[in-house]
């Protein structure tokens, strides 16, 4: 996964199989097994925190935006913050040591646990944790056999977009970037990462039920192939594949593109008023980032310590508010005014997203009598669909 911040906001069931299955993948696992702290002491001074850009401001960007020097003057935890622009990046990072904290999508967060270079959370540490929504706590991308291994942050959708002037009537389906992309020939757009797989699957689950997909991140080989089919297919009709968000939206504004996956930031921050969002039929993917404490930290009680801080409900609001995705609270919400964009809260809304979680060999749809396709080789088949 990629993520990029210019200056404005931007934006998203496996047990230890599936754990094993991630060291099998290229992810060497280590035998110590960390555990999670079982009290607090004094704070040790400072913080190192790997994150996204635009989750640790301190308002050097903007003096407007900090939620890091409140931090500081409260636990007295100087935080020093390195950024990184993919998942890949932070995974070679956490490798090389020296961090205490990592923000991790969910492409990332089981390759961490597997590798031994995060620990298991104490949540009873935590104050804040409590009030996070009950439908991002103890899932698949942040848990392993009911051990939590970090607190989520926001979340998200990967929408659809649409030219309303353009595309009519107001699409309900994917099938305007799938099976009638070439009614928009040229003007489509898709999100640019190996994981947008999945969003292919997502489709394969409803309009080819006898492919028997169940989970868009567990794909057999037949039904890999089938949704890297279907992105061939749709290529010949895709006019660009985006990663930063300026690019699509300007894309959407000029007119180049009319049709295709978003993010809800990205909604609203087009100007023209020609465009809309829906979150299909057939469901959609999208992004639900866990905050995670390396197993070699030397700042435990700093990095539990930000934790609690940046789930608090003001800071969780402020974070999530800039960077442009739902907040993990309901107490968030009291310090936004836009949580009902992000349809914060919505049980209903958010069981419709299968949240980007990290493809393993043992499949995470429970199924034992087959193999399935690693996230290697999504990003090979990736490469290939984009010729």
């Amino acid at each position: 996964m990629q993520k990029s911040l210019p200056r404005t906001a931007l934006r998203a069931g496996i047990a230890s199989m599936a754990v094993a299955s991630l060291a099998a993948c290229g992810t060497s696992s280590s035998d110590s097994g960390s555990e999670a702290l079982e009290s607090l002491g004094d704070t040790e001074g400072s913080v190192s925190i790997l994150a996204w850009p635009g989750y640790v401001e301190d308002g050097t960007n903007d003096p407007a935006v900090d939620w890091v020097s409140s931090f500081e003057e409260a636990t007295g935890c100087m935080v020093e913050a390195k950024t990184y622009g993919t998942s890949d990046e932070a995974y070679q990072l956490m490798q090389s040591g020296g961090y205490d904290v990592v923000a991790a999508s969910g492409d990332l967060t089981l390759r961490l646990v597997a590798a031994d270079l995060v620990s298991p959370v104490n949540t009873d540490l935590l104050e804040s944790y409590e009030g996070i929504f009950g439908f991002l706590k103890d899932k698949e991308w942040n848990s392993v056999d009911g051990v939590a291994y970090g607190v989520p942050h926001g979340y998200g959708a990967n929408l659809l977009m649409f030219n309303t002037e353009e595309v009519s009537p107001a699409p309900t389906s994917w099938d305007v970037v799938f099976d009638k992309a070439s009614d928009y020939d040229g003007k489509v757009t898709a999100y640019d990462s190996p994981i947008y797989i999945a969003d292919a699957a997502v489709y394969l689950m409803t309009h080819s039920p006898e492919l028997g997909i169940e989970n868009p991140y567990a794909l057999d080989e037949d039904q890999f192939a089938a949704a890297v089919e279907l992105l061939k297919t749709q290529k010949e009709s895709v006019g660009e594949y985006w990663s930063d968000y300026l690019k699509e939206i300007q894309a959407f504004e000029s007119g180049d593109s009319v049709v295709g996956t978003t993010w809800q930031v990205i909604q609203n921050s087009i100007s023209t008023g020609t465009t809309d969002v829906v979150l299909p039929e057939e469901g959609a993917t999208g992004w639900s980032d866990t905050w995670m404490i390396a197993s070699e930290t030397e700042a435990p009680n700093c990095a539990y310590a930000w934790l609690d801080h940046i789930a608090s409900p003001e800071i969780n609001a402020t974070a999530t508010a800039y960077f442009g995705e739902a907040p993990s609270s309901e107490a968030a919400c009291d310090f936004r005014d836009d949580c009902e964009a992000y349809h914060a809260g919505d049980e209903e809304y958010a069981s419709q997203i299968w949240y980007w979680t990290t493809p393993v060999s043992d499949c995470v749809d429970g199924r034992e009598d087959v193999e399935c396709v690693d996230y290697s080789e999504w990003t090979k088949a990736w490469q290939e669909i984009k010729g």
